[in-house]
This record gives C-alpha cells, structure tokens and sequence, in this order.
C-alpha cells in the first residue's frame, strides 16, 4: 500500500497533466471533451489512492497496536481523516469537470468571471490537499514513533521515517502560511518519499521482526492476514 499510494496518485497527475493547460478554459476544455474517459480515470485515482491509503493505515494499526494500542488507534485515526479530504478534494475536481463539459455554463460567465471562478475551484482541492498532508504527516509521526519503540524494522529506518514525518508535517503547514514560496517548500517533502518507498519496500521484503516481541503481535498480524 505505501508503493501503491505513490504509483496511483502520480499516474492520475501525469493524466490529467497531459490534458490541462493552466489560464486556458477553452483549450483545456476542447482537450477534455477529446479525452473525457482518460481524463476522468485520471481524477478517479485520487478516489483508489484514498482507498489505498485507508488499507495501509488499518494494516499499520493492526501491526503497531501491540506496541501502544491508543496511539496506534490516534495515528489511525489521523490517517482516515487524510484520506477523507483526499475524497473531498476529487469530489471538487469532479465539480470542475462538469463546469468543462457543460458549455451552457461556461457561456453564463464572461472571460473575467469565468477566470476566477476556475481559480476558486481548482485552489480548493489545492487546499484541501495540503491540510490532508498535515493530517498524514501527524498520523505518521505516530506510527514511526511506535515503530521506533518496538524492533518491527531498523532503528535507523524507524527515526529517519520520524524525522521526515515531522519535516513533512511542517513543511505541509507552511505551505498554507507561505503560498508563495511552494516551489522551495515541496522540496521538504522529499525526505518523506524517501522513507515511505524504503519501509515499503522493506515491509514487502522483510516484513516485520516478529521474534522479540512475543506472541502479541503474531496474533495481530497473523489476525490481520486472515
């Protein structure tokens, strides 16, 4: 699930991305309208990464809750509301496709009018986005907290996932306060891919390191399989 919310997401951008030209109503459009299946899957992946990411959370729930089970339930938590937004965000983008295909609509705007209602619509999801970014930050801060406690994966991978948690979160905050420095901000965002794709690929490998930590969590993850 941790590869899957990356694979999901940047194939739905790179989609949408194709058929988007930013100022452009009418030629975004006329490209929509060409492609509309495409570019409705493309906006549909937000849906399956939101999806992806309730599944990865219960299963880090179910993994750490032996550790602390009330911060492993607060995490979680934190981890739903994430992908709550991530829904409201694509029912916002899908908003915004009706107001592309729906020609009607668009003649009731002049050009002025029609500018700034698509700023409105399309920063929205923006918005959303980010704020959904700090609950994620949160809920991983929790996880990566009860993974350093317990011995599941490498120390060194367990505190570097909590360090880039904690930048991510920050980082994901300031993005709300200082909207125009984005382009140097989403650079703070790096150390958390890099540790999201290496526990992935870890956990996919590896697994978790059952044997020192007794029966309780064989029970759990053996429960969670099931």
């Amino acid at each position: 699930m941790y590869l899957f919310t990356y694979v999901v997401p940047i194939t739905g951008m790179i989609i949408t991305g194709r058929l988007e030209v930013p100022g452009d109503f009418a030629e975004t459009a006329h490209r929509i309208m060409g492609a509309e299946l495409l570019y409705r899957f493309g906006l549909s992946c937000q849906f399956i990464t939101s999806v992806c990411c309730i599944v990865l959370a219960m299963g880090l729930y179910m993994t750490v809750k032996p550790v602390n089970n009330s911060l492993a339930l607060f995490a979680m938590l934190f981890r739903l509301a994430e992908s709550t937004l991530g829904c409201a965000a694509g029912i916002l983008s899908f908003v915004v496709l009706d107001l592309y295909l729906d020609a009607h609509s668009a003649n009731a705007f002049n050009a002025t009018q029609l500018s700034v209602l698509m700023d409105l619509f399309t920063g929205a999801p923006s918005i959303e986005f980010n704020v959904a970014m700090v609950l994620l930050g949160i809920g991983s801060i929790l996880f990566f907290y009860l993974f350093l406690k317990s011995s599941y994966i490498p120390k060194v991978l367990s505190a570097w996932s909590l360090f880039a948690s904690a930048l991510f979160t920050l980082v994901s905050f300031a993005f709300l306060l200082f909207p125009q420095y984005s382009k140097i901000l989403q650079f703070g965002w790096l150390p958390m891919g890099v540790a999201e794709i290496s526990v992935g690929m870890w956990l996919l490998l590896k697994g978790v390191n059952l044997r020192t930590q007794g029966s309780g969590i064989r029970n759990s993850v053996a429960g969670f399989s099931l």
